[in-house]
């Protein structure tokens, strides 16, 4: 079947097979191998995130057919004229990044919080990233980077970016 869908900012016509997942088609039919699938395609881990009409979704769980239509973005549409988007810099920043393999669904599930709440607490950041596993840092570093985008990060002595 044909599948057509904005991926990253481009329309996309590709040839699927109707039981293909969201994820499948993204890696192996445009070669998009940002989002990973780290839990067998059960939802369970939050590698694959991807961005689907303004949501965060686990593409593993998509099948292909349900994104026709649809606006889809991966960590490979963030960067900007070779450049970094604020989100991906931050994760740098703060020591966010350990072996790396969750970082680009955490950072898609993260973006998808700020793009519907720009400035989250701490507590609606751990909910947006809650359905993401890191077994590296600790999940403190990938909040604060967050926070520093969202300009909530708490600095010494109670002041924030904007040194209130």
């Amino acid at each position: 079947m044909v599948l057509e869908m904005t991926v990253n900012g481009k329309a996309i016509k590709v040839e699927v097979n109707p039981n293909a997942r969201l994820l499948d088609v993204l890696r192996e039919n445009l070669g998009l191998t940002g989002a990973k699938e780290g839990c067998s395609g059960e939802g369970e881990c939050g590698a694959c995130t991807v961005i689907m009409d303004g949501k965060a979704v686990n593409s593993c769980l998509v099948l292909a057919l349900q994104a026709r239509g649809k606006e889809i973005i991966t960590i490979e549409g963030l960067e900007s004229n070779g450049e970094l988007d604020r989100l991906q810099q931050a994760f740098i920043d703060q020591g966010a990044i350990q072996c790396g393999y969750c970082t680009p669904g955490m950072i898609m599930a993260a973006k998808a919080l700020l793009m519907g709440n720009p400035h989250p607490s701490e507590a609606e950041i751990r909910l947006g990233i809650a359905g993401n596993l890191c077994r590296c840092t600790g999940y403190l570093k990938i909040i604060s980077a967050i926070q520093e985008v969202a300009g909530t990060n708490l600095r010494k002595g109670g002041q924030d970016d904007d040194g209130v």
